[in-house]
């Protein structure tokens, strides 16, 4: 058991600190230059380089500057190299703006439902704390963006682009992390006085309408219609006017996303095995957030398979992991901090899920992959930070990387064997809030 630190333990820390030879350099070294820049593995850019046996070709990347969209980015990038491909239009770009109105006001509407449901509980239970930790966050999960996207359509970017609350939405999250939690307030005290469900749905209808109004504000209304209009690649002109999104989405795209599962692995839990997250769904009645947990290896042959087909790969990633950004390098050994401070670190990825040092902290892209003997070594990856980092906004990631910090990819249904096709038809295991997924 641990004691007090007395002046006779605090000698013999100095001590033995003294004892290392190196500790002068290595001090000097740490303190001018920092951790990083003092553990960083030299080699990286060597076994980092960017050629790869199997690599789309996917144009200029998106940027989603200051906001935590990533999950919709990856979608929407899964979505324009689609369109690019089919139609000739190589950098065409859909609007994130568009799909990050309507989540806003959807999950606003869910947070009234979840408040409602879990009114009689203590307010500092588990799960209601985990509606009032950040009820205007930006992150998602793929399912999401899917679920908005059938509901809602698409739009191109030029019909509903960016604005400064998208591009920066830290002010916007502030303001509806206030008014959220000031409304599950008064829904509690309404459910607590024994307010029938009329007056509470009419109290909640009110509060949704001042969210649009908020939404509408920052980010623009989107439009009704929209005249679609691109030149190809060829140069070629096209207009097709009066479109909803929905119609453009249907026409355009028409993605079954029931096709798709995410697939996920996270062996703080038993493997093939189907989990739901259902406290992060963000549509009333709208599609359900599902994995299917599965190996590490079977992940990553999926995810080759998808792309020997010439679809990129959705993903969910610890991003901020062994991360150079500047370089674009993802590489498990970048900084050899072990090695520098003579201390093991080291911990299984159960035990990072477990313990909280490990996470989904951002989706990206897969792009490509070089394989050597059937193998994979690297995986190339698009992120959504812009061009000025990376090479030209894509990173390299080892494959050392791939197995310790990615989480999820969204691959085809076809892809899977018939045992896991089977699985998918059972009910789901449903997740706590505190799960690592979330």
């Amino acid at each position: 058991m641990a004691s007090a630190l007395t002046k006779e333990k605090i000698s013999s820390l100095r001590d033995q600190f003294k004892q290392n030879k190196e500790a002068s350099i290595l001090t000097r070294t740490v303190t001018k230059n920092g951790i990083h820049a003092a553990s960083y593995d030299n080699t990286a850019a060597t076994r980092l380089n960017r050629t790869f046996s199997i690599e789309l070709d996917t144009g200029k990347v998106t940027n989603q500057k200051h906001s935590g969209r990533c999950w919709e980015f990856s979608m929407l990038n899964t979505l324009r190299h689609t369109f690019a491909k089919k139609y000739h239009v190589k950098d065409f770009q859909l609007s994130q703006n568009y799909l990050f109105f309507w989540d806003k006001i959807e999950r606003a509407n869910i947070f009234y439902q979840n408040i409602e449901r879990t009114a009689q509980k203590p307010i500092n239970d588990r799960e209601v704390e985990f509606f009032l930790d950040t009820p205007g966050q930006d992150g998602g999960q793929w399912a999401m963006a899917a679920g908005l996207i059938e509901k809602y359509g698409l739009m191109p970017a030029s019909t509903m682009p960016e604005s400064y609350n998208t591009n920066k939405t830290d002010e916007f999250a502030e303001v509806m992390d206030k008014k959220l939690r000031k409304d599950a307030l008064a829904i509690r005290k309404l459910v607590a006085n024994g307010a029938t469900k009329e007056k509470i749905e009419a109290s909640e209808n009110e509060m949704l309408a001042e969210v649009y109004r908020i939404a509408a504000y920052s980010f623009g209304e989107p439009p009704k219609k929209f005249d679609l209009e691109y030149r190809d690649d060829n140069k070629k002109y096209h207009r097709e006017a009066k479109l909803t999104a929905k119609e453009f989405y249907k026409k355009y795209f028409n993605k079954n996303f029931d096709n798709y599962v995410v697939v996920t692995n996270s062996p703080d839990k038993p493997l093939n095995k189907l989990y739901s997250l259902p406290c992060e769904n963000n549509i009333i009645k709208g599609r359900t957030i599902e994995f299917l947990n599965v190996d590490m290896k079977l992940l990553a042959d999926l995810s080759i398979q998808q792309l020997k087909d010439g679809e990129t790969v959705w993903f969910g990633n610890d991003v901020l992991q062994q991360l150079d950004r500047q370089a674009g390098f993802l590489d498990s050994i970048l900084y050899r901090t072990e090695e520098l401070f003579s201390i093991n670190t080291k911990m299984t990825k159960a035990e990072r899920l477990l313990t909280g040092e490990g996470q989904v902290s951002h989706a990206m892209t897969l792009t490509g992959v070089d394989l050597i003997d059937k193998q994979p070594t690297k995986w190339k990856v698009e992120n959504s930070w812009g061009d000025k980092i990376g090479k030209d906004g894509y990173f390299v990631m080892s494959q050392d990387w791939f197995e310790n910090f990615v989480y999820e990819v969204v691959v085809h249904k076809k892809y899977l064997s018939k045992e896991l096709q089977e699985i998918l038809k059972q009910p789901a295991e449903e997740l706590p809030v505190w799960d690592p997924l979330h």
